[in-house]
């Protein structure tokens, strides 16, 4: 029997093909050897209509505006697996998922809840929708007084950029103070943005949204170059990915350091602090913009084995190889559109290893994690006595702060 295709008009595959190939190492995707790599390691590839090496295929066919009208592209959660693993190197995450993004956003096929955050974003500089003057509100009543920039105007070795979630999500703050309390028992002169801070805005990048990026970068950029300081510290991993690698092609560049990896560096001053024995089996979770992305899996390791009384387990899925919780490249902003798809959330995935590996304890290093995690562990009968921290809360435990 003939078969016989509707005619498609293939200005939409070539335009795109040629916008891929423009990125950063995009024109490597003409080396795809259709492995299916991607497809296979991507947590929701087997739920997408066009999962990545499907969309490759679809270019090389000229037919890809078929891909941009489903909408199983934003079970895409940006957790870089497919680029970590993808034997001709093509960086997939940032030069097809994303670009397929920003052209569903074009198209206006857009999940609600994902417009919500994006248009808090907007508004109100975070994708909580929460008023920029209460952004430093987690600080009050802390000794000694936080030390916000734009009153003291004081020079400082480190500007320490809390981000979105760190700041307003009730669940975090603990961890916000705890760290806060680490850095003053440590000793080092610090400041913050307070109300001037923006969202950093990678997710919203890995998201689809290039534009509202830029916008957050070029503001935090502007409020950045008011203030001395020698480097910036992050809480948030994706704000480590921004300023490390994003944020200098837009001309805002500075030394940024993860605070894991600068609790690590002073780790034979923190040493002697830790005097409280926290007897635990501790899991440590690799966030997908501190570990795979950015390669730092020993630093958090280190931190977890400086504490009297841990031991270190390890899940299934570890370092490169990890699990993502779910929550990046819009992925926080998705939960409802993703549960209807999949019925299923990757952070129970990940919950179930944890307590598969005998860890009493989950240990994270990102502020998406412990409300994600949490709420798992709700939905996971063996998991149930299984425990989330952030690694700043051990930190502050063990120094009894």
């Amino acid at each position: 029997m003939e078969i016989t295709l509707s005619p498609l008009d293939t200005s939409v595959s070539k335009t795109f093909y040629t916008s891929v190939q423009e990125l950063p190492d995009g024109e490597r995707i003409r080396t795809c050897l259709q492995c299916g790599t991607c497809s296979g390691i991507c947590p929701f590839g087997y739920l997408m209509d066009y999962p990545p090496s499907k969309m490759v295929g679809s270019l090389r066919a000229d037919f890809f505006e078929r891909v941009l009208k489903t909408d199983t592209i934003w079970m895409c959660v940006s957790c870089s697996a497919c680029t970590a693993f993808c034997p001709s190197n093509i960086p997939i995450t940032t030069a097809l998922m994303t670009r397929a993004k920003e052209e569903m956003l074009v198209a206006g096929n857009v999940p609600t809840e994902l417009q919500s955050a994006l248009e808090n974003t907007q508004r109100y500089g975070n994708a909580l929708g929460e008023s920029p003057r209460k952004r430093a509100d987690w600080a009050l009543g802390l000794q000694p007084e936080m030390n916000i920039l734009a009153k003291t105007r004081q020079p400082v070795d480190v500007l320490w950029y809390v981000g979105d979630y760190a700041s307003y999500h009730p669940r975090m703050q603990s961890a916000t103070k705890a760290l806060a309390k680490i850095l003053n028992a440590l000793g080092v002169k610090f400041g913050i943005l307070g109300p001037e801070e923006c969202s950093d805005g990678d997710s919203q990048r890995l998201a689809g949204e290039r534009g509202l990026f830029e916008m957050m970068a070029q503001k935090n950029g502007q409020i950045l170059r008011r203030y001395k300081f020698n480097e910036i510290l992050t809480t948030d991993p994706h704000a480590y990915n921004a300023f490390k690698n994003e944020y200098p092609s837009l001309g805002v560049s500075y030394p940024v350091r993860h605070y894991t990896q600068f609790l690590f560096d002073h780790l034979e001053q923190l040493r002697p602090l830790l005097k409280k024995e926290v007897k635990a089996k501790i899991a440590d979770h690799d966030p997908c913009y501190l570990g795979r992305v950015n390669g730092v899996f020993d630093e958090p390791r280190a931190l977890l084995s400086a504490i009297p009384g841990v031991e270190l387990v390890e899940m299934s899925h570890q370092r490169l190889n990890s699990l993502c919780c779910g929550g990046g490249g819009g992925g926080m902003w998705l939960d409802g559109f993703q549960w209807e798809k999949a019925h299923t959330r990757l952070s129970e995935w990940r919950v179930r290893e944890a307590a598969a590996s005998s860890a009493e304890i989950l240990a994270v290093a990102c502020p998406y994690e412990p409300p994600r995690f949490e709420d798992a562990i709700k939905n996971v009968q063996t998991a149930s006595q299984l425990k989330v921290r952030e690694i700043a809360e051990l930190l502050a435990e063990s120094m009894e702060l």
